[in-house]
Order: structure tokens, then C-alpha cells, then sequence
């Protein structure tokens, strides 16, 4: 019991100074840009991956979506049309701390201040987020479940990718994008020692299929986004 207590605290210092650098990257990053030009390029971007994976088509404006781990400029921004939950722990960091974001840009976007593992769809109950594809429990359910480069910054991934999958309405596709280690080597030393500050969590390319494909989840496309030395950059998608 005292080992699972001191592995836990430690999990939880870890993610909380994980977030407290992912705050400031941002905020570093963002510095010296021009925010129009920005959000422009970030658009592009999004659109760019959305229209090489096959989703694009199915992507209509009456279609339920969510962004786990949206940040100030996630995929909301590339889907002005659809009415959209919006999920990040920081997001009223970003827009009380940079110049880039503010709520009350994307109209059609209901943010919520939550990690992944913690979200609950009730709170949408009274968010006026327009409610369809509905449990009986009446629980907001969603057709496209969205997580870019995220999944390895929460707390406990086990439960992230459990809430990915909670969250889905029938037929509905989850679509992640991952930082995936190229060596076994640097993988299990980041684990070790926090190499990569902003990352708690370090896995491979399979090791995230398997993460993915639990419950009964098929994995329907695997697409390199970007090649790199230690990291490759992955999009999955994955439908039930």
C-alpha cells in the first residue's frame, strides 16, 4: 500500500510539473507571433491532417465532436460550422495569461476547464451545448472523439484513453495523434529520468495501438505525420 501511495504522488507531481511547463511553452511560444498569422497557420494545419484522413467527408455540420486537450488553437478552430466541447485543464490559463486565445471567438465552441480522466458530460447538461446523440443516463455522447498530441500529457493514460472511448455515441470514430519512441532505449531512460519535461507518459507506436484497441476498439488508420530521430508522430483512428 505505501509503494501504490508513493507511485501515485509521484505521478500526480509529475503531471502537475508537466502542466506548469506546458503553460509556459505556450507562453513562450506565442511571444513574438502575430496572432492572426498564427491561427491562420494552425488552421491550415488542422486542415491539412483533416482532409488526408478519411473522416473529411463524414465531418458534417450536424456531426457531435469533441477536443480533449484543445489548447488555445486545437482542431475547434478548423470546424467553424460545428457546435463543438472544447476540454482542456488550462484553458482559463490561456486565456488569462496570452493574448492568443479567447473564448468568445469561436461562438460555437463550449469550452470546459477539466482534465480528460475527470470530464463528465452532465456538466454539459447546463453548458447550452445543443444536446444530441444522448444515453439514457443523459450523458452528452459524441461522433468524432478528437485527442492531438495529447494522450501522453494526462495523469493516468490507462483512464484517458477510457474516458476517449466513454464519451463515444455508437459508430462514432475516435482520431488521436501521438509522439511515438523510435528506441526502446530512450524510452524506458525517459521514464526514468523526465528527458521530456512536458510528457509524463513514454510509449512506443505499438504500445499506443494497444492502449487504443482495448474494449474491442479497431484501429483503421495509422499515418506518419512526422519523422524525427528519437519521436515519430502518429495519427490513429479507431472505431468500434
Amino acid at each position: 500500500m505505501w509503494k501504490f501511495g508513493c507511485k501515485l504522488w509521484i505521478m500526480q507531481l509529475r503531471w502537475k510539473i508537466a502542466q506548469w511547463f506546458e503553460l509556459q511553452w505556450w507562453k513562450g511560444y506565442l511571444r513574438d507571433k502575430n496572432k492572426t498569422d498564427y491561427v491562420n497557420w494552425k488552421r491550415g494545419y488542422w486542415n491539412d491532417i483533416l482532409e488526408n484522413v478519411p473522416p473529411k467527408a463524414g465531418i458534417t455540420t450536424n456531426k457531435t465532436i469533441i477536443d480533449f486537450g484543445c489548447g488555445p488553437a486545437g482542431i475547434f478552430i478548423a470546424l467553424p460550422k460545428n457546435n463543438i466541447v472544447a476540454v482542456d485543464p488550462l484553458i482559463d490559463d490561456y486565456e488569462k495569461q496570452t493574448s492568443f486565445f479567447n473564448k468568445s471567438d469561436y461562438p460555437k465552441v463550449t469550452f470546459i476547464k477539466s482534465t480528460i480522466e475527470e470530464f463528465d458530460p452532465t456538466v454539459l447538461r447546463g453548458a447550452g451545448f445543443p444536446v444530441s446523440g444522448v444515453r439514457g443516463c443523459g450523458e452528452q455522447t459524441f461522433d468524432y472523439v478528437f485527442c492531438m498530441n495529447v494522450i501522453n500529457h494526462v495523469q493516468n493514460i490507462k483512464k484517458g484513453f477510457e474516458k476517449l472511448k466513454e464519451v463515444c455515441a455508437d459508430e462514432a470514430t475516435i482520431i488521436i495523434s501521438i509522439d511515438a519512441h523510435n528506441f526502446s532505449l530512450f524510452k524506458y531512460m525517459f521514464r526514468l529520468i523526465p528527458g521530456d519535461i512536458l510528457h509524463p507518459h513514454q510509449y512506443d507506436l505499438n504500445e499506443y495501438k494497444e492502449l487504443l484497441a482495448a474494449d474491442g476498439w479497431k484501429i483503421t488508420t495509422t499515418r506518419l505525420l512526422k519523422k524525427e530521430l528519437l519521436f515519430d508522430h502518429y495519427l490513429l483512428m479507431a472505431v468500434k
